[in-house]
């Protein structure tokens, strides 16, 4: 898989605000102490246990907003597969300005490598079937471009980005138009021919109703292995279906083989494990 970074643009203003907290005030008290200002310093953000990197690039900016003549080197980019003891980067510069953005790019490194290895693992759970493992919007505020970008790191794929790039009518929105059909009629009227529909439904009457509309896609929340394989019938390749709720490792292989076009997890994003790694002196 070809895989870009995000642009520096982006994800400028994430580095800034978190060392902007971080340093508080008055800095790095502690280095300011103890460090001396023409200290150099030398190190490798080194992995500590088995996974998928994602996040590099937020440690090249943190590093380079302290020091911008510091030395970062790239060994392991983003989507690689690490071991135990791997060197994912290098840095060298000045010994403060490393300290001082070492937390801010470490609990990032750590936290998008996190998020793309929970995905990998859900992707080699369903490898040989037709499904897409899927994001969703239940992001940390904030990081949803990073952690998008993570688990597309992960061989996942990425749902919605926000609420403006596709329309998503969910329970309550049926609650209030009075229905499928009216929330159908209502969203095919007030949209462009551009722009794609999806519609929950939690029942296959509901996906019944939902089916003469022609929804660019179907979401099937919290459906029954049994109601997931009937869905792919009632649905004959017309429309695409996304499996959601009630998805984890344990289950998903069986989502998957009901026939669902895609599954959404929220807990690629929400619930991921934070990856081990360290900055190590060299």
């Amino acid at each position: 898989m070809y895989l870009t970074g995000l642009p520096d643009l982006l994800v400028e203003p994430v580095i800034k605000d978190a060392l902007r907290e971080d340093l508080g005030l008055a800095g790095d008290v502690t280095a300011q102490a103890v460090i001396a200002p023409n200290a150099r310093f030398k190190a490798e953000f080194k992995a500590r246990e088995e996974g998928i990197s994602a996040g590099i690039d937020c440690a090249r900016l943190a590093m380079s907003f302290m020091d911008p003549q510091a030395r970062f080197e790239i060994l392991l980019p983003d989507g690689s597969q690490v071991a135990p003891g791997a060197v994912i980067a290098r840095v060298e510069g000045k010994a403060r300005a490393i300290l001082a953005a070492e937390r801010v790019a470490l609990n990032l490194l750590c936290h998008l490598s996190g998020v793309a290895t929970l995905t990998s693992k859900y992707v080699a759970t369903v490898d040989g079937l037709k499904t897409k493992i899927a994001c969703t919007r239940k992001t940390l505020p904030l990081l949803r471009a990073l952690q998008k970008h993570a688990v597309k790191c992960g061989g996942g794929h990425n749902h919605r980005y926000g609420l403006d790039d596709a329309i998503l009518i969910k329970d309550n929105h049926i609650a209030i138009c009075g229905g499928v059909a009216q929330a159908m009629e209502r969203a095919k009227a007030g949209v462009g021919h551009t722009m794609k529909i999806e519609i929950e439904v939690d029942s296959i009457a509901q996906l019944k109703q939902a089916l003469p509309y022609a929804p660019d896609v179907l979401l099937l929340d919290n459906f029954s292995i049994d109601m997931y394989a009937e869905a792919v019938k009632l649905a004959a390749g017309k429309t695409i279906l996304e499996a959601s709720g009630g998805v984890n490792l344990d289950t998903v292989r069986a989502i998957a083989e009901a026939g669902v076009d895609v599954i959404s997890v929220g807990a690629l994003t929400h619930s991921a494990p934070n990856f081990d790694i360290g900055l190590d002196a060299v």
